[in-house]
């Protein structure tokens, strides 16, 4: 049985690869739009994930993963002791 450790990395390093993979489009997306005949250059827009948004997302993030795996953790570090 594969532990708990390398289950939340695997789990963190698909959704990491799955939320640049969406990063990557979107901008590949806007590049293309920006270059594009039909669009005027003047209709330039503010990025996907501003400065607020990334920061209110790390601490939901963060806030997460220790509600989940917080007692897990205290659990572990007992029985050792």
């Amino acid at each position: 049985m594969i532990s708990i450790l390398a289950q939340e990395r695997l789990l963190g390093a698909a959704l990491g690869a799955a939320f640049a993979g969406f990063i990557v489009y979107e901008q590949r997306k806007r590049i293309y739009q920006s270059i594009s005949p039909e669009h005027p250059q003047s209709q330039l827009r503010e990025p996907i994930f501003g400065k607020q948004f990334r920061s209110e997302f790390e601490l939901a993030w963060n806030k997460a993963v220790d509600q989940t795996f917080g007692p897990l953790v205290a659990s572990r570090n007992s029985r050792r002791h």
